[in-house]
């Protein structure tokens, strides 16, 4: 690390890193030294990119984790690698320092932190094993509209009339972009795991008072449903069936596409605080919709994505190919769209990696951190018992802790 400076390498080379390296731009202080990827192509892509917007002028692809960790340039991790590789990385990364193979300060990881709980728990200690300083990747919690609402909201409303006793939050859209997400057993799960973990850590996060721990509001119980309302008929099984050469069989393994929970936590004075939230793969909108909803005695607060300061209308004669230059997720090429001029600002990926270097940089634990993100695991495994079982789940609840989802172990069909 040079005076003041990060040089980091991220693990994985796909969709979601070239987002993190795209928020780059926004952050002082950090280089892309290297990108490391199973798919060498991708990390070469990942990398070039880096380089093409000024964010890394020297970064490269990697042959592995340990080559990363053993150059003195890097001094920590971004893993952005799939679920179902998320052991087998930490434990590469564990033992690469732990031998003497390298030094590095930190290392993040992106949602989740481990398919259930046991493996985020072992995520947790592998960090903690060789002495690295972790951070969460969660970036609604980072989003600009979010944390300025809450500023205000707790500022003025809050202040004068009492605390938020209710938050609604939603993530939808039409499904993932690559075939692994789809298989319950490599990503987890299904649209719940994938995309609850957000809103539950996003309404969370608004209804902590600011300056308090995150503990400092106490879950009691949660409710859930899941369901396959979409991919499960014939012709969106075919479509899953040709865009994975076979591998997915939503007729007879799916995953939930559509998820809601309702969690009931217990604030410092005993009051109760409700967050709802709702996630779903079969959103029909313009593209990926991220909403939230705080509500208190006498104020409220509302955020949605697809209501951008910027919108086009392309007419019946404007064509051309699909794409996603408009939104995230984008479902349409004409009509009336939004558009999401910065979507690693609104999303709040630059926010969330300037925290990140930042707080590396000054040798300080991230304030989102991998204790967080086994907090989030640990509602989102309750969440899918209180589904299975039919019945609102008490929290704590010791079963979690070795608990596994159906839909993981592609044992769950709504249809029998």
């Amino acid at each position: 690390m040079s005076e003041k400076h990060l040089g980091i390498g991220f693990i994985g080379g796909g969709f979601i890193t070239r987002f993190h390296i795209e928020s780059l731009i926004s952050v002082r202080n950090v280089d892309v030294i290297g990108v490391m990827s199973k798919t060498k192509k991708s990390a070469e892509e990942s990398a070039s990119l880096a380089k093409n917007i000024g964010v890394g002028n020297n970064a490269k692809a990697y042959d592995s984790i340990t080559d990363m960790i053993a150059d003195p340039d890097i001094d920590a991790l971004w893993v952005c690698s799939p679920n179902f590789a998320r052991i087998e990385t930490f434990e590469e990364i564990a033992n690469a320092i732990s031998s003497g193979k390298g030094e590095l300060i930190g290392v993040t990881c992106e949602k989740p932190l481990g398919r259930n709980f046991a493996e985020a728990k072992k995520v947790l200690e592998l960090t903690k094993s060789v002495g690295l300083l972790d951070g969460y990747l969660e970036n609604q919690v980072f989003s600009p509209s979010i944390t300025r609402g809450k500023e205000i909201i707790w500022a003025r409303g809050a202040a004068t009339t009492g605390r938020p006793y209710l938050a609604r939050a939603a993530e939808e859209h039409s499904g993932p972009h690559m075939p692994w997400f789809w298989e319950g057993a490599l990503q987890g799960g299904g649209v719940l795991n994938d995309m609850m973990c957000h809103s539950v850590e996003e309404a969370r996060f608004m209804l902590t008072e600011p300056g308090k721990p995150r503990d400092s509001i106490t879950p009691i119980s949660i409710s859930a449903h899941t369901d396959c309302l979409k991919w499960q008929r014939p012709e969106y099984v075919k479509i899953l069936s040709d865009n994975s050469n076979g591998k997915t069989d939503y007729s007879t393994k799916p995953s939930e596409d559509f998820a809601r929970s309702l969690i009931e936590y217990l604030d410092e004075d005993g009051n109760k605080l409700i967050v709802e939230t709702t996630t779903s793969w079969c959103f029909v909108g313009e593209g990926l919709r991220l909403s939230m909803e705080l509500f208190g005695p006498e104020y409220s607060m509302f955020v949605n994505t697809l209501d951008p300061d910027l919108k086009v209308f392309f007419s019946r004669k404007v064509s051309g190919d699909e794409g996603e230059d408009l939104v995230e997720k984008q479902n349409a090429e004409s009509g009336a769209m939004p558009v999401v001029s910065s979507e690693a600002e609104v999303y709040g990926y630059s926010a969330e990696n300037r925290h990140m270097v930042e707080s590396f940089l000054n040798g300080k634990r991230p304030d989102e951190n991998f204790d967080d993100g086994l907090d989030v695991t640990r509602l989102l495994m309750a969440a899918y018992m209180s589904a299975e079982q039919g019945k609102t789940i008490k929290l704590p609840n010791n079963e979690i802790e070795t608990f596994i989802p159906a839909v993981a172990k592609g044992e769950w069909n709504p249809k029998g």
